[in-house]
């Protein structure tokens, strides 16, 4: 094994920091980027010894690959986490831009989905059924959903999700607003008792595969749209209109003080999601300004009432509802 490999695979043992499935993915592109490094001529003898001239060199190598942004972006980010274990923070740059790594809108129209009861019930086991509608209801990943231990996070009105649950190991909690989220809890602590979703002598990756192809076969193909259609059924509770994703204002069309309360809306979506920053919720609402490329994918602007209730921004949030958050058998929204 390449020294430098060796070096930054020990380094991931021994700092077991996040998700599995986080801790899995930097192992993996940490041993990629030691043999990369190494077919461009550079042998580094240890993770102490990376230079900022070998990101610069990694950077234009996948450049020229034409690598997108994004996975340039989620490359650095093990780089950077491996710079901190060794104490040298300064050898990649905290800001892309100067790596010459554009900024990019990251919504695409993706979709935001709620299963259906009847895709629902093509699940085989209560347990991946309940995963489902913990996703609907409070915008899990499917880790998070499948480890998530109901006796822990449940504080009444308050959930609190535990690091060794969450990707990055990043803390959170949100609110329990609706009865509906109010009776899936009440479910889960009578399915799991003081356990997660993870069936006893079952290990964790197994059944999230075995989730994973019985979803497939229930023709769900994404679990992740679960996600985003939470998001967006928390953006209307909280903003009063839709995002832009569903045809919602964009910030070009509002005035400062409304930009500013879209905003902060969108900064505590983000902060539920587990992420805490602005920019990541453009994947999941859409972008806040009008540019080439992301208005194509935008829905039709809406007119009428909608028009009405985005000149009123500002006036107020309106008292969350249950906004689509439907149980089994009730509708399109598939569960909570």
């Amino acid at each position: 094994m390449d020294a430098l490999a060796k070096s930054l695979k020990v380094m991931c043992e021994h700092n077991a920091d996040g998700a599995f499935t986080t801790q899995d993915q930097r192992a993996r592109g940490l041993s990629m980027i030691a043999h990369e490094l190494r077919a461009l001529g550079y042998q580094v003898p240890d993770a102490r010894n990376l230079k900022p001239k070998h990101i610069e060199v990694l950077v234009r190598h996948w450049k020229a690959e034409r690598l997108s942004s994004g996975t340039i972006k989620n490359r650095l980010s093990w780089l950077r986490w491996a710079a901190e274990k060794v104490r040298k923070p300064n050898i990649v740059p905290r800001d892309n831009i100067i790596l010459g790594i554009e900024s990019r809108s990251t919504y695409r129209g993706q979709k935001a989905t709620a299963t259906p009861a009847a895709k629902l019930a093509a699940l085989p086991e209560e347990r991946m059924r309940l995963a489902v509608r913990l996703q609907m209801a409070f915008g899990l990943r499917l880790e998070e959903s499948l480890k998530f231990r109901v006796s822990v996070a449940d504080k009444g009105t308050l959930l609190t999700m535990q690091g060794s649950w969450c990707k990055g190991g990043r803390t959170r909690s949100m609110p329990v607003l609706i009865q509906q989220q109010r009776d899936l809890l009440d479910e889960l602590h009578q399915v799991c008792g003081d356990g997660s979703l993870v069936p006893n002598g079952v290990k964790f990756v197994t059944y999230m595969r075995q989730m994973q192809r019985e979803g497939l076969k229930a023709k769900i193909p994404s679990f992740h749209e679960h996600r985003r259609w939470h998001a967006r059924w928390r953006f209307r509770t909280m903003a009063g209109v839709p995002c832009p994703a569903e045809g919602g204002p964009l910030h070009n069309d509002l005035s400062p003080a409304d930009r500013a309360r879209l905003d902060a809306v969108r900064l505590e979506v983000s902060r539920e999601l587990g992420h805490g920053r602005i920019d990541v919720t453009d994947a999941y609402l859409g972008g806040r300004w009008a540019s080439k490329g992301v208005q194509n994918d935008r829905p039709p602007r809406q007119t009428g009432a909608h028009a009405a209730r985005t000149r009123s921004l500002g006036r107020g949030n309106p008292r969350p509802s249950g906004g689509g958050l439907v149980r089994p058998g009730e509708g399109q929204g598939g569960g909570a």
